[in-house]
């Protein structure tokens, strides 16, 4: 196989030239280098074929890349994946029809987890829209509910404009994916072109909200002050936000612990004495108690989601609530705050630290902090026993420990919900699907992760159900010959859904098993050109990781895990946070027993 090098230097961006004489293919090409994109995931088809023309015009001069997936999800993944990683705006282009709606799945993904993405699809020429042309839909209207802001370019002489307000939109305030849908003759049809610098044109009525008050800010130091059991309730706004240094020293100033969500995982040191991992249905049981008992809950970038809150009245059912929170429209959204503090939460958090510097350090939070020391010392996370059966934990704990600094990629099921308990992660290096749940996202998002970052380590935790969701980018990883290493906790069960059908439905195991018609996994990565191995003894499972992780290339590796293993704890649903099932002893601890 002919591999494809992901490239990583670039002309710059020429300077703004005089009016000249470009088609609509050009106009958008040019548009999005000036605005300092490099590398593009896409799949081409009729509708876009005028967009490619010139993107082929494009790379032979040295602006941007182009990354050939194989589907168009990918696509969107490796966008997602890309821009979760470098906090940049991510790009996946599509064609019109099943191309666009084949990207679908992925703007969900993005827009539930706040990621920013300008999603170019083809669409069919300007006379054919609503006739029912070949591979016509109206991926504008299918999208809407999706999308943070959308536009169908009827004239070319508004592309450098609508590229411009489209990085604005997707980058600025609470992020979110867009999309440009622009029309084969549209493409093609020349126009006198005048480039648009970028920030220069911003959607009419698009407003970011103030920061906060200097009065609303006190207030919030004052409940702080008068808190014995404060706990900072951190969601992925923090990461959006690149709030985490200050958040660690608000932390460390005021001896508060910390919890995160699972997309607020990496905004804080989960190592630190402070913090308490993640919280909600598998989250660990000092996480949950401690949000059952504290008595102020600050909540920084973060949504109060089902699975975090678990029955929503008995959340923090002791706590005064801080809402710190770009958004306006998520301030009482499912939980009313005493105290809303919308705006930039960088910006708040570094005014909130300038003021509560002034204090002196106290100790009043001591005895809470004693108080969750003991429940960790008694609620840890489940150890693994020593077998030659391999348990998914134990997997998880061997990555931790070969590969700390590994930027991590998950799909969905038991095996993200053990990777976010067991693995520790820097901010970014944690990119999983967190609101909609979507299987087949970790590999795809690690194509992303690498071609922004191709000298960092990427390790894509995979079940073997999801892995199958996009087992095709396999292609991709081979074509470009980017390093992920692809584990697959393979229990042979959708495992999430297995759980749930023996907790909850009377071990009725209604299509939740894998095993029949599931692919030799070794030999199908070979038929991509990945190299594979498959790990089912435990004495081979940290020597055939650091075998993987050694490997200068893509690898695929089958960790066959012991099939039954349950992920706890676990929040039963319309249970409190506090009635977690699969401790290692009777609940009842909430109150310091």
């Amino acid at each position: 196989m002919t591999v494809t090098p992901v490239r990583t230097g670039f002309t710059t961006p020429r300077p703004l030239e005089a009016t000249q004489q470009v088609n609509g293919g050009f106009a958008l090409i040019d548009s999005l280098h000036r605005h300092g994109v490099r590398h593009i995931f896409g799949y081409p088809g009729g509708a876009i074929l005028p967009i490619y023309d010139e993107l082929y015009k494009a790379e032979q001069r040295g602006w941007l890349q182009h990354i050939l997936v194989r589907h168009e999800q990918g696509a969107a993944h490796a966008a997602d994946g890309y821009a979760r990683a470098t906090g940049k705006v991510g790009v996946c282009f599509g064609t019109s029809g099943p191309g666009a709606t084949n990207l679908v799945t992925g703007i969900a993904t993005a827009q539930m987890d706040s990621v920013p993405l300008v999603v170019i699809t083809g669409q069919v020429p300007r006379p054919a829209i609503g006739t029912d042309a070949f591979q016509e839909t109206d991926i504008f209207g299918i999208t809407l509910p999706i999308i943070k802001h959308s536009w169908v370019v009827r004239d070319p002489r508004n592309i450098a404009p609508i590229v411009a307000q489209a990085f604005y939109v997707a980058a600025q305030g609470r992020p979110g994916p867009v999309l440009i849908d622009v029309p084969k003759d549209v493409g093609q049809e020349c126009f006198d072109y005048r480039p648009v610098e970028p920030g220069s044109c911003r959607p009419p009525g698009f407003t970011l909200p103030p920061s906060a008050t200097d009065c609303t800010l006190h207030r919030a130091l004052d409940m702080i002050r008068g808190a014995q059991r404060p706990l900072f309730y951190v969601g992925g706004g923090a990461i959006a936000a690149d709030a985490h240094g200050l958040l660690t020293s608000l932390a460390e100033h005021l001896r508060i612990p910390v919890t995160t969500t699972l997309m607020g995982k990496g905004a804080f040191d989960e190592n630190h004495g402070l913090s308490v991992g993640m919280l909600g249905m598998h989250g660990t049981a000092y996480a949950n108690f401690a949000v059952t008992e504290c008595d102020l809950l600050i909540a920084c970038g973060a949504r109060f989601d089902d699975r975090v809150t678990g029955k929503l009245d008995t959340f923090a059912p002791h706590a005064q609530v801080i809402h710190f929170e770009i958004d306006p429209a998520e301030i009482a959204k499912n939980r009313c705050p005493d105290l809303a503090v919308v705006g930039d939460l960088k910006d708040n958090l570094e005014r909130l630290l300038t003021f509560c510097k002034q204090d002196e350090p106290s100790s009043r939070t001591a005895a809470w902090l004693q108080r969750i020391d003991h429940w960790k010392q008694r609620y840890p996370l489940m150890t693994p026993p020593a077998s030659q059966e391999i348990y998914p934990q134990e997997v998880l704990i061997a990555l931790r420990d070969l590969a700390p600094n590994s930027f991590v990629t998950t799909d969905v099921g038991q095996h993200q919900m053990w990777a976010a308990q067991y693995l520790r992660n820097g901010p970014r290096q944690w990119i999983s699907s967190s609101g909609l749940g979507t299987m087949g996202f970790g590999m795809p998002a690690a194509i992303g992760v690498l071609t922004a970052l191709p000298d960092h380590p990427v390790v894509c935790i995979a079940g073997d159900a999801s892995i199958l969701m996009n087992i095709q980018e396999l292609g991709t990883l081979a074509q470009y010959h980017l390093p992920a290493k692809i584990i697959i906790i393979n229990n042979q069960w959708q495992g999430m859904v297995r759980q749930w059908q023996e907790s909850f439905y009377g071990e009725r195991y209604s299509a939740s098993a894998m095993n029949n018609g599931m692919p030799d996994f070794v030999a199908l990565a070979q038929a991509f050109g990945v190299k594979g191995l498959c790990i089912h003894r435990g004495e081979d499972l940290r020597p055939g990781l650091q075998a993987a992780l050694d490997h200068d290339g893509p690898v695929l590796v089958d960790v066959r895990v012991r099939p039954g293993e349950n992920c706890y704890p676990m929040v039963p649903p319309g249970k409190s946070n506090a009635q977690m099932v699969g401790l290692p002893s009777p609940a009842g601890v909430a109150s310091g027993q």
